[in-house]
This record gives C-alpha cells, sequence and structure tokens, in this order.
C-alpha cells in the first residue's frame, strides 16, 4: 500500500507533529456503530500500537492498523486544502474523506 503526502500536507503536517511523534492512519468506528461504518482519520502516537504495517510514503511513516487495510485502496493522497483548513484523503478511484481529522494522541504531562 502507498500513500503520498502533497508538498501542502506536508508543510501542514510539519507544524502539527512533535519530535519522535508517529502519524497512525486510523479506521476510527468509535460512534459509527458497526465496523463497515468507520471514517479515516491521522492519529499521532508516541509509538505504532501492535498489529501495525508501516506503509510506503514519500514523508513521514504511516502506520496503519494491518486488519483494517481492507477498508483502504492501494494507493492513496494526503492533501491539505487551505480553504477548508483540513486534511483529505483520497485515491485515483475516490475520496475516502474529505474532512480528515487530525488528533494527537500523545499523553500530555500529569498536570496537562
Amino acid at each position: 500500500m502507498k500513500l503520498e503526502w502533497t508538498e501542502r500536507a506536508i508543510e501542514k503536517i510539519k507544524s502539527k507533529i512533535q519530535e519522535g511523534g508517529r502519524i497512525l492512519l486510523k479506521y476510527d468506528t468509535e460512534g459509527c456503530g458497526c465496523v463497515v461504518s468507520g471514517v479515516a482519520a491521522l492519529w499521532i502516537v508516541e509509538e505504532e500500537p501492535e498489529g501495525t504495517v508501516q506503509l510506503e510514503t514519500n514523508f513521514l511513516p504511516v502506520y496503519m492498523e494491518k486488519n483494517k487495510m481492507v477498508f483502504f485502496d492501494e494507493q492513496m493522497t494526503i492533501d491539505f486544502k487551505k480553504e477548508q483548513h483540513t486534511f483529505q484523503l483520497k485515491s485515483p478511484n475516490q475520496m475516502l474523506n474529505p474532512h480528515l481529522r487530525l488528533e494527537n494522541k500523545i499523553k500530555k504531562g500529569k498536570d496537562a
């Protein structure tokens, strides 16, 4: 599976990710009611979770849960749309998520 970052997405993610952070392309089903009703999201995590695989990219490594790969296309692009202030996940076949959330899941200090 290949994932290409556009230049706009690279510039935006650089300002969001902390040193040592990892990017997880998450198939998030929380609140969706069914596993096939999930939505893609980008999570910044401290380390890649067990059961993930590293995708081939042109920028930062991106990880994905191996058992969720079936919900994605073989070739995808992450773009950033300045007008909408949002990341987008698309493939040559379809728009997978026009409003791709970016969530920082790295735990802050005890008092944060």
